[in-house]
This record gives C-alpha cells, structure tokens and sequence, in this order.
C-alpha cells in the first residue's frame, strides 16, 4: 500500500511531496518539490517572528497552506499516473511556525489545515504528528531517526545520517547495534538562507558561490562558536526562533566585516557545528551520510568533509535513497505507523517519557 507524504520545512523553499510504498521496506516511488506562491512563503516567514495581527495572518495562512497542499498533492499524483485511490493516507507535516520546546510549558505549532487536505484529496490524512510526543514530557523533534533507521541502518559499517534542511539533525546508527542517537545540531541552511536574502535579495546562496568568495572571519568564528546550543548535550531541538536573521545581525554587527565574509563564515559555523555534534556524540569512524537541501551546497559539503576527517562524507543519493523526498517520505511512514497503532518517537532522542503513537487523523469523508 502506497501513502503520501508532506512537509514544508523550515527553509519554507517548497512543499516536499514523496510517495513511499509500504509493502516492505519503505521505498521512495516518487518525489517531487512544489514551489510556495511567493505571497504565501513571505506570510509564512513572516510568522516565525512576533508581529501585529498573528492569530489573524496564521488563520489565513492555515486555511491557504491547506488547500495549497491538498491541490499540489492531487496535481502530483495526476502527473505520476497514480489514482488517488491507490493511496492509503497522507501524512501531513505542514509548515512549523513555533517550536518551542524550554518554554513553560513547551509548545510546538503547526499549521495547514488537515482537514481541507483531506476534504480536496478525499484521500485519509494524518497530522499533527509532533504534539502528543510533547505532551509526554518530549521536545517533539527531532522525529526523522526513526525512519532514518529503517532506511539507513548497515549492520556492518558505522553511519551518521545528518539532515540540513533550515535547522540540521543528527541521527547516529552504529553498527552491530539497535541504538539510536539524534538530535538537532544548529544551523542548517536557516543562517545562510537569512543573510542571502538580507543582503542580496536571493533566497539562498546556490552552491555556496557567494560564500566561496569571502573569507571566514577568526573573530566572529569565535564569537559563533560559544553557541550555547550547539555545545549543549541532547536530547535537544530547536528552529528559526533562534537560528534567523536578527541572530546573523547581533554577532556579526559588532566586528563590520564584509558581507561575504559573513556569508563564509556562517558557512564555517554551519559545517562546525554538525561536525561538533558528530566528533562528541557519532561513533568516531564510518560514513556522514548528508540529504536534505543542504547536500546541495558543494561549499557547505568540502567544509563537513574538512572537519570530519575521519568519516566518509556521501550524499544519500550514493545510497540510491532521494534526498530531496526524504524527509517527506517519513511522513508518509509516519501516516502508515499512526493507522496501524506504532509508536514515530524514540525516546532518548526527544526526551519523551516513552514511545507514543503520533498524531491525529482526519478521515477523508
């Protein structure tokens, strides 16, 4: 049986839509990345940040991402040929406007509309898959190492699965072993992202070009790298509540350097940062294995290389795994352990009290 799965993440560049068969192993049949009208991603930037007016822009903003997700979904299956009766459930991630996991209490949002997803598509649809596991005493994230484990897991050969998308995550899987370790790490796109758009208009810097002309900068290298985040232990989560422009803006006013120098060293603190993440807690030797958008960015990747000396660095794509589709397919795993009772969380990696059925369905008619 084959499910659908959505997500758009907090690069809010697209909607990720994979269609993964469920018959075995998960398998990505297909994937695609359907472009946010540009009205629609400036509203849903903007309510990553405090404004006037929030409940009313998010309201809106809920019902359009709903209906958008819904329309893009079905024009999606019609260009692969696939009825939407084929499809079981779609597992409906949705766009995080807050997550904020050490506030009292902690709390995780979510928004488009589930149940307009499963009113256009007529098609069984599973959401709000992030909240009971908070409701346990868990950050709510990061959830993917689960799915990353199903994909991923080499009983011979170490692998550290890292995902970088607007905010990285870490899933260790050594071998010869059913553990799991994961975790966010920092930054992923979401600094680079921030300072492209701010200084250029360009919602990000393609390959890394613009970084690869400027100079990493030793003094705000050092001031990045006291990231109190970063060097805490896991379980930890976080988002663009931290990692956004006025962050970019705070450290690196003080020291007036060039924009691309900026721009290089935010990609050095990036690249750091993972690294960090792999050197304390990954199993000292074995593959990196990257996806995600991130794995796109050749500067982003020669500098993981440079600081992980002592891993492989590959793209999921040598592991013949979609690294565009990924982390929407594990929604749509997701959707398929919801209806058959199985828990999505691992709790060492959230901090949940235990294992938890995720989410809440929303039936097609």
């Amino acid at each position: 049986m084959r499910y659908v799965g959505v997500m758009s993440g907090t690069s809010v560049d697209g909607l990720d839509i994979a269609v993964v068969d469920m018959s075995g192993a998960p398998r990505i049949v297909e994937s695609s990345t359907v472009a946010l009208p540009g009205d629609l991603a400036d509203a849903l930037v903007a309510l990553n940040s405090s404004g006037d007016d929030e409940i009313d822009r998010a309201g809106t903003c809920d019902a359009a991402l709903g209906e958008f997700i819904g329309q893009s979904v079905l024009g999606c299956l019609e260009h692969w040929n696939i009825p939407p009766g084929d499809i079981r459930a779609i597992g409906c991630h949705g766009q995080t406007i807050r997550h904020r996991p050490d506030s009292t209490p902690p709390f995780t949002m979510q928004i488009g509309d589930p149940n307009r997803v499963a009113e256009i598509t007529g098609i069984d649809t599973v959401a709000d898959l992030r909240r009971r596991d908070m409701a346990a005493g868990g950050e709510g994230a990061p959830l993917a190492p689960l799915f990353h484990d199903a994909l991923f897991r080499d009983a011979e050969r170490h692998r550290v699965v890292i995902n970088v998308g607007g905010i990285a995550n870490a899933t260790m899987l050594p071998a010869a072993s059913d553990s799991i370790i994961g975790f966010d790490t920092g930054p992923g796109n979401a600094l680079l992202d921030a300072w492209s758009r701010h200084c250029r208009g360009e919602p990000y810097d393609r390959g890394g070009a613009w970084a690869a002309q400027g100079k990493v900068a030793p003094k705000l290298m050092a001031a990045l790298a006291h990231d109190g985040f970063v060097l805490r232990a896991p379980p930890k989560s976080t988002g663009k509540e931290l990692y956004n422009l006025d962050y970019v803006i705070r450290m690196a006013t003080p020291f007036e350097h060039p924009p691309e120098d900026v721009q290089a060293t935010l990609l050095e603190f990036t690249a750091w940062s993972i690294a960090t993440a792999v050197e304390r807690w990954g199993p000292g030797t074995g593959d990196v294995v990257v996806c995600g958008g991130g794995r796109h960015n050749d500067a982003l990747m020669k500098r993981l290389a440079a600081n992980l000396p002592g891993y492989g660095i590959l793209r999921s794509d040598d592991l013949n795994v979609d690294g565009d589709g990924l982390e929407a397919a594990a929604f749509a795993w997701f959707a398929h352990r919801t209806l058959t009772g199985q828990p999505s969380n691992v709790p060492a990696v959230t901090g949940a009290k235990g294992p938890r059925v995720l989410g809440a369905v929303y039936p097609a008619g």
